[in-house]
């Protein structure tokens, strides 16, 4: 369908990317992925034709149509939210004009055997055709599906524009693109204005696409979910998987260790053949030798391999000071600005240690709930009390006013760090993607990402024993967001974050807090214990939601569950059971060797160390497996009884 062939991009003395070949197929579902600056998104441009290559060519057959979301984009802001939408039926709105220009016409006519009567049937019947092809009768249902789908509201449609923000217009973007149903979609991160609803919706939506798709993103879930194949940008050349992203990693890994043996050789056979060099390149009898040794050394294609930074991996957050057991707790609270009510009658506690999603579609008061824990906002209602010795770290999504212009990325970090982490300041900025010269850039100067991902850095110099995360990794590559979560993974003190990134949140939160229709709903588990749940609840929800009250059936307003419903639910529980039983036999068989342990010490005569380190791994395992079976166990409770 598309094909990329030898394209090579240069600035000046710089090669972006050299000789880049590879095709899209119909029905492609390709992750394009590498380091920030390998040129991801400038090979979308280059597709879409905003950029010409220094040299190669793109092809396409010449029925292919494209769809393409960059990351930032003007938005039309002059009428409302489905009028705007609708312009991604153009063609359909004038072939109604047409229909229903050429219908009037020929019933005012009577000259039916006419060659002229003849010809506006013809036209008639073919724009009738057209207009079937492109979704006509379906178009008032398809514009719905995808704003609802996307997270609006029915009362949404008819605000204008102008008063949704700069992510919520990105999402009238993405919905007209999706509405266009172009050959392929050149999506550029599209999550980033997403909430984990959204984000599912699109996944559907994409996979049962009927054209291609080619995706940048760091979402790793996104990833794969909803790609089978991707391709690489690294060094400036292509790398091609027929797999989705986290077999890639896995590929890549052996792929990388490959190289790196074939660069080792290498290097030791240049090293060696400079040595024979050097040492005869004045000897007259040698001279044929170091000629041939010198020409062999010109032809060679030196190896290159991807640097790795991996002196950055171990980052982490300095120790927790201790705070009291209640960390935070919040009382019947709400938020209202005027007339507008956010959320209210909000109540939970978050203790010492804890780590908590805040979750739920955009709007629904996740950031406000943040800013009331850090002060920065007070409760229209009830109460949101901090505990005691609680020292706040607050990460939000505009840091402008936290940080000095006048000051060097470096300096930022000098200023804050204490002890021997300031050896390893260059380090840290290295794992936030601050390399070489970037460490002297002035912070008046930095992009909104780079300004974001500086913060996160410096928040990891302070000690603290709250952190308050808002959406901590929209800025941030996959590396960069491995190596903070498994910072906060190792983080002894308290953890709120607002995220939409799944696979981030994942191993981090042990509860989710949802907001949802003006309230506030905890779910005792992780993110994916959250997701499983709410597909059911979403079921019964998205039922009463869109069905209008006098066609609601009477087994929904009675709880009873639908066909798919049921089905749904059986092979969830299937799943729980499933869990407990394996934590069960785990258990066992931990016990078990707990026993043996407790029978040979009871009549050992000496101390072996080995052993007594082996029993205390093993009772720390058995804690952790106690741990999950009471999670898994209460998550089958509450499911059987929902």
């Amino acid at each position: 369908m598309i094909s990329l062939d030898n394209l090579t991009v240069s600035y000046g003395g710089w090669t972006l990317f050299d000789g880049v070949s590879f095709l899209i197929n119909e029905k492609d579902r390709i992750g394009l992925v590498g380091r920030n600056g390998a040129g991801k998104t400038t090979l979308l441009r280059i597709i879409t034709g905003e950029q010409q290559p220094t040299s190669g060519a793109v092809t396409m057959n010449g029925e292919c149509t494209i769809g393409y979301l960059p990351q930032q984009m003007k938005v039309a802001d002059t009428t409302t939210l489905k009028a705007e939408t609708e312009k991604a039926f153009g063609e359909v709105l004038c072939l109604e004009g047409e229909i229903a220009s050429l219908t009037a016409e020929i019933a005012e006519r009577a000259d039916y055997e006419s060659p002229e009567y003849e010809s506006l049937l013809h036209r008639l019947n073919e724009a009738q055709d057209r207009y079937h092809i492109l979704g006509g009768e379906t178009r008032e249902a398809d514009i719905e599906k995808t704003l609802l789908g996307l997270g609006f509201r029915r009362t949404d449609f008819d605000r204008a524009t102008s008063e949704f923000s700069g992510g919520w217009r990105m999402r009238i973007e993405l919905a007209k693109l999706l509405l266009s149903r172009p050959s392929i979609f050149l999506l550029d991160e599209p999550t980033n204005h997403l909430d984990i609803e959204s984000i599912q919706w699109l996944e559907d939506y994409l996979r049962s696409y009927n054209g291609a798709v080619l995706v940048i993103s760091h979402d790793r879930a996104f990833l794969d979910n909803v790609t089978t194949r991707t391709v690489e940008l690294s060094l400036g050349k292509v790398y091609d998987y027929k797999v989705p992203y986290s077999k890639f990693v896995e590929l890549r890994a052996e792929r990388r260790a490959q190289q790196m043996a074939a660069y080792e050789n290498q290097q030791r056979m240049i090293e060696k053949t400079e040595e024979f060099i050097e040492k005869f390149r004045y000897k007259p009898t040698k001279s044929n030798q170091v000629q041939s040794r010198i020409k062999q050394l010109e032809r060679i294609e030196r190896i290159e391999v991807e640097e790795e930074d991996n002196a950055a991996l171990n980052i982490k957050f300095p120790p927790a000071p201790r705070s009291g057991q209640i960390v935070v707790e919040v009382k019947d609270a709400g938020k209202a600005f005027g007339e507008k009510r956010i959320f209210s009658g909000a109540t939970f506690t978050i203790e010492r240690g804890q780590k908590v999603a805040f979750v739920g579609r955009n709007g629904e008061g996740k950031t406000t709930m943040a800013r009331m824990i850090v002060g920065e906002l007070q409760a229209t209602e009830g109460t949101v009390r901090i505990g005691a010795n609680v020292n706040i770290g607050y990460y939000a999504q505009n840091q402008d006013d936290l940080m000095d212009g006048d000051f060097t990325v470096y300096d930022t970090l000098d200023r804050v760090a204490v002890g021997d982490i300031r050896t390893r300041l260059r380090d840290i900025l290295g794992a936030f993607l601050f390399r070489g010269e970037d460490i002297e850039k002035k912070v008046r100067v930095l992009s909104g990402g780079e300004r974001s991902r500086l913060a996160m850095a410096r928040m990891m110099l302070e000690p603290r024993n709250l952190l308050v995360l808002d959406e901590p990794t929209n800025h941030m590559d996959m590396r960069s967001k491995d190596i903070l979560k498994r910072a906060l993974q190792k983080y002894d003190g308290t953890v709120i974050v607002v995220s939409h990134d799944r696979d981030f949140l994942d191993g981090i939160v042990d509860r989710v807090y949802e907001f949802r229709d003006g309230g506030v709903r905890e779910y005792l588990g992780g993110i994916y214990y959250f997701l499983g749940k709410r597909k059911v609840e979403s079921l019964q929800e998205i039922e009463r939601r869109d069905t209008p009250v006098v066609a609601v059936p009477r087994e929904v307003s009675t709880g009873k569950l639908s066909y798919e419903q049921r089905k749904e639910q059986e092979k969830l529980l299937r799943r729980l059971r499933k869990a407990v039983e394996s934590v069960e036999a785990e258990l066992a068989d931990v016990e078990r060797q707990i026993a043996d342990y407790d029978s040979r010490f009871s009549c050992a005569t000496e101390y072996n160390e080995a052993d007594y380190a082996a029993y205390e791994e093993l009772k720390r395992r058995y804690d952790h497996l106690m741990h999950e079976w009471e999670k898994a166990s209460y998550e089958l409770e509450i499911t059987e009884n929902a």
